[in-house]
């Protein structure tokens, strides 16, 4: 996918096209060679480089004790990156994927999430928490799970979702920076994408949606693996005559409401676009808000896409029919636009 040049994504340095995993790994290089607080855990992050290469070779620079191989017990070292983090440092904590959060998701959501509150505003928890979502690689039922929304339900997390290589590479500082827990989900379709990031590109919000394309008839508005789509789907519809722009939601806690909002009400038409099932999902919450927001300015009821209800197949055909598609997003704008 390429990336529009936006506030954050200067045209004044000559930019490099990298790969999203080289995003992600050079921002943790930065990291790591900036503040002598900051070291990565998980399993097999050190000598075979992560799961998906993304800390390849960073314990050669940086030694083991700063980029360390952990048991593969999740609660355990997601509560160790907790403790560190109350302890004054500042640990990046990967998790393999989404599925594996689930060992530990007593830690994640009653520890991280709730020590800042129970402890009066006294203790923060600067840990961030990097895993792997997503379908489309046929890993089957049980590593192909998008539950971005079950985590961007819990109070006390901030929730990101980098869609981009340059969100991949300008959220790993910023969520460094944060005094609270911060999740970053990377889709993992994303890690071969590539894109521009200039030689001193500047931070990144961890707040703020940002539209991908323009357009004048509806808006799409979707996060993480579904903006390329979204993106591709838009250039069809531009063929079809609808001009759809496409909102990447970026952060989904908090969520930017008003940019939302603002979105939908120049268009008068929305799709929300979510690979996670359709029931109880995140687009559901968007759905809500537009609709109590909005209801008289509404062209036509807003639209959504997500997953069908079923375990996410093996199969490549069965995999591919149970995930929004380009040609599913063209359908569903074509819909909405239908209505009104």
């Amino acid at each position: 996918m390429t990336e529009p040049t936006t506030a954050d994504s200067p045209a004044s340095v000559a930019p490099a096209t990298i790969s999203y995993r080289e995003a992600l790994r050079e921002a943790l290089r930065e990291a790591l060679a900036a503040d002598d607080r900051v070291f990565i855990m998980g399993e097999d992050v050190a000598d075979y480089g992560g799961t998906y290469g993304v800390t390849r070779d960073l314990h050669l620079e940086f030694g083991t004790d700063r980029v360390r191989n952990t048991p593969l017990s999740e609660s355990a070292f997601v509560g160790m990156g907790i403790g560190a983090a109350l302890g004054g440092m500042r640990p990046i904590v990967e998790i393999m994927t989404v599925n594996f959060s689930l060992l530990a998701l007593d830690q994640i959501v009653n520890t991280a999430a709730t020590f800042l509150h129970m402890s009066g505003g006294q203790l923060n928890v600067p840990v961030v928490i990097r895993m792997a979502t997503g379908a489309g690689r046929q890993l089957a039922a049980q590593h192909s799970h998008s539950l971005e929304g079950w985590y961007a339900h819990v109070p006390g997390l901030r929730v990101v979702a980098p869609a981009t290589v340059h969100d991949a590479h300008g959220m790993i500082g910023a969520a460094l920076a944060d005094p609270d827990p911060v999740i970053i989900f990377e889709h993992a379709t994303l890690y071969n994408t590539t894109g521009e990031l200039g030689a001193d590109p500047l931070p990144v919000d961890l707040d703020s949606a940002r539209l991908r394309t323009e357009g004048d008839d509806i808006v799409v508005i979707t996060h993480g693996g579904c903006v390329p789509k979204a993106v591709e789907a838009a250039g069809v519809l531009a063929d079809l005559g609808i001009g759809a722009a496409v909102l990447d939601l970026r952060s989904l806690r908090p969520l930017d409401t008003p940019t939302i909002l603002d979105a939908v009400q120049r268009r008068g038409r929305a799709l929300v676009v979510d690979e996670a099932w359709r029931s109880g999902a995140l687009g559901a919450e968007i759905s809500a808000r537009i609709h109590e927001a909005l209801f008289d300015r509404l062209r036509a009821p807003v639209g959504r896409i997500g997953a069908a209800e079923v375990p996410i197949p093996y199969a490549q055909h069965l995999e591919a029919a149970a995930i929004p598609s380009v040609a599913d997003i063209v359908a569903g704008a074509e819909a909405v636009c239908a209505r009104g």
